[in-house]
């Protein structure tokens, strides 16, 4: 074992860079505890009034007393639907909870955004919590209370392939391969919704709360012209003891949850060999100071090993091929006692043996072909990977051109795309074109998938990418015989780099579900190790297969 990490603490760059991330994590901290609220104060006090819980203290009540709720896609939504006045947490909360000793991935719809209502990024997380039960072999637990489809979207949430059908279909697909799901109707469960706890193994219902059916009653006047309540329609009298849609009656919200504890009290363990895991060992340094490794400009140089040292137990790695491709740091290291592998860009410039300077950050055709051995290596062992992604692309010019960049780009996004054991990526800084591809981005199915408040997704820097469209939107102008005057310019080339920063940062990303989550900085290892537990439910792996590699 090779020991990393130096005393850095103290300097002018580093207090100053301990400062802008602090700042950065108290910010983003406001946003989650505004999040949180969902829809508001007042319609907390109105779910109180009617005599039911909200969604969070389902599931502060759901799980085991002392245990962490692990929340996912606590952003999805953000900035989005503002014209419809917003949709907090896309009306839906998610994560992974213990109930009864054992990990679930539990789902609860947020009555206080439009009544629970699905707009299409509701969909979306919906279908990522099914995934990451699918992956990680978890149970499910469904809270149930919402109104349905957001009827003014309703054309980007019914219809296609991932739409809101394909949750009903991963219902079933779930229940063939073994996986408990239990579902709670704790409020409105209508039209097509109303498959979801039905799908599942067993429903529990409300009285006086839960109802379900395909069409309420005023749909049900308009279609057919009977009269009737939604209670004698479809409420848990009805459901349970008249058409056995439903399985238990619960008298309010406390009863139902008790009653879920109990049925997944009895659920047989699993009983499976995991991945490699010994007796944990702190890093040497404190997690708290990679605020001051982090630059504030996330195109400065810094170096990754640092990073690491604060990360990985004992401040230990396994460095594989340390002189060869030194871009791409490859190793074997233990964080929180689990065995991983460690794929990381190094952010600082580096020589390599024939004395030529390479870029931190940018993947050359040595660190690819380095990268690619030890994914395979990783995968021959049956060693989880760690991702950590400060990247801004495949180096590029003739001398790269002609060293096959491309080939050896190329074989390590096969490596990564064929990869079968549990992937968990972090984006540390930049996540650039395809090297976002080469360092598991979200399209490379990772197990989870973090970014740091910091955090910079796309095609290109904001720089480049702003000069560009400036480029074509100028070449546009003189097609049309017209000439832009300096000051033009300049105002174009602002609105481009303030649009380009917007998209680009983990915000955005965030409320769409290119990343799981934004973390602070500090809780990577603690990340690192909730995520292995998680993918540690399902530790079988399929053969791996490789298909075609230009060498």
């Amino acid at each position: 074992m090779g020991k990393i990490g130096s005393e850095i603490k103290g300097s002018l760059q580093f207090n100053k860079n301990e400062d802008f991330y602090k700042n950065l994590v108290r910010k983003t901290t406001a946003e989650i505890k505004k999040i949180k609220l969902g829809g508001g104060e007042k319609l907390i006090e109105k779910q109180h009034a009617r005599g039911k819980l909200t969604a969070r203290e389902r599931i502060a009540k759901l799980i085991d007393q002392g245990s962490e709720f692990f929340e996912l896609n606590l952003f999805a939504g953000f900035g989005m639907y503002e014209e419809y006045d917003g949709a907090p947490s896309s009306g839906t909360i998610f994560g992974i909870g213990k109930v009864s000793g054992k990990n679930f991935v539990i789902v609860a719809n947020d009555a206080t955004v439009k009544a629970g209502a699905w707009f299409p990024i509701t969909v979306k997380k919906n279908l990522r919590a099914q995934e990451i039960a699918i992956e990680n072999r978890l149970p499910l637990i469904y809270l149930v209370d919402s109104a349905g489809v957001f009827l003014p979207l309703q054309e980007d949430i019914f219809p296609d392939k991932e739409h809101f059908g394909r949750i009903f279909r991963n219902n079933a697909k779930i229940s063939a391969m073994g996986i408990t799901q239990i579902a709670a109707i704790m409020g409105s469960c209508v039209a097509g919704g109303a498959y979801l706890p039905i799908m599942s193994d067993e429903a529990i219902i409300v009285e006086g709360q839960g109802s379900v059916f395909l069409a309420g009653s005023h749909l049900v006047k308009a279609a057919i012209g009977e009269e009737i309540e939604n209670e004698n329609l479809g409420g848990a009298k009805v459901q349970s003891n008249i058409s056995g849609v439903t399985d238990y009656i619960a008298k309010d919200d406390d009863d139902c949850i008790n009653i879920i504890r109990s049925l997944v009290d009895k659920i047989k363990n699993e009983i499976q060999t995991g991945f490699n895991r010994k007796e944990s060992a702190p890093p040497k340094y404190e997690s708290k100071e990679i605020y001051g490794i982090l630059p504030e400009d996330t195109l400065a140089q810094y170096d990754m090993y640092e990073l690491i040292a604060r990360v990985v137990d004992n401040s230990e790695i396994d460095e594989y091929k340390a002189g060869y491709g030194k871009t791409i740091i490859t190793a074997y290291a233990r964080i929180d006692g689990w065995a991983v592998g460690i794929v990381a860009n190094q952010r600082k410039i580096v020589k390599n043996e024939l004395g030529e300077m390479q870029i931190g950050g940018v993947i050359y055709s040595d660190s690819a072909d380095k990268a690619t051995r030890f994914i395979l290596n990783c995968n021959q062992k049956g060693i989880p990977l760690i991702f950590l992604q400060d990247v801004t692309g495949f180096m590029v010019g003739s001398k790269a051109e002609h060293g096959g960049i491309i080939k050896d780009g190329a074989k390590m996004v096969n490596a990564v795309a064929n990869s079968v054991v549990p992937k968990i990526t972090f984006i540390i800084g930049n996540s650039f074109g395809a090297g976002n591809y080469a360092m598991c981005g979200k399209a490379y199915d990772p197990r989870f998938i973090y970014a740091l408040p910091n955090a910079k997704i796309s095609v290109m820097g904001g720089t480049q990418a702003s000069n560009v469209l400036l480029d074509i939107k100028l070449k546009q102008h003189l097609k049309k015989g017209t000439q832009i005057e300096q000051s033009v310019k300049e105002k174009l080339l602002n609105e481009i780099q303030e649009s380009y920063t917007e998209k680009s940062n983990p915000l955005y990303a965030a409320a769409r579900l290119w990343v799981d989550e934004i973390i602070d900085p500090t809780t990577i290892r603690q990340v690192v190790s909730k995520s292995m537990e998680f993918a540690n439910n399902n530790p079988i792996l399929p053969e791996l297969k490789i298909g075609v590699i230009q060498t």
